[in-house]
C-alpha cells in the first residue's frame, strides 16, 4: 500500500468516527490555588464536539484520495 491509500483510508475512518459519536470529552486537572503545602486541584471536563459537515466532508476526501491512490500515473 502506498502513502496516498493509507491516508485515504483514515480520513474514511476518522470522518466515520466523528459522524456517530459526534465528539468526545476530556477531564483537564488545573490547580486554583496553593497555600504552602496546600494544593487545590479541580478537575474540568470538557467537551470538544465535530461537526457533520468536518466529518462527510473528511469521508469525501478520503474517498477521492483513495480513488486516487489506485490510479496509475
Amino acid at each position: 500500500m502506498n502513502a496516498a491509500r493509507i491516508t485515504g483510508i483514515v480520513l474514511i475512518v476518522l470522518g466515520l468516527a466523528g459522524f456517530f459519536t459526534g465528539g468526545f470529552s476530556f477531564t483537564k486537572d488545573s490547580t486554583k490555588a496553593e497555600i504552602g503545602p496546600l494544593k487545590l486541584q479541580v478537575q474540568e471536563k470538557q467537551a470538544v464536539n465535530v461537526p457533520q459537515w468536518l466529518s462527510i466532508g473528511a469521508m469525501v476526501l478520503g474517498a477521492v484520495v483513495l480513488v486516487a491512490g489506485f490510479r496509475k500515473p
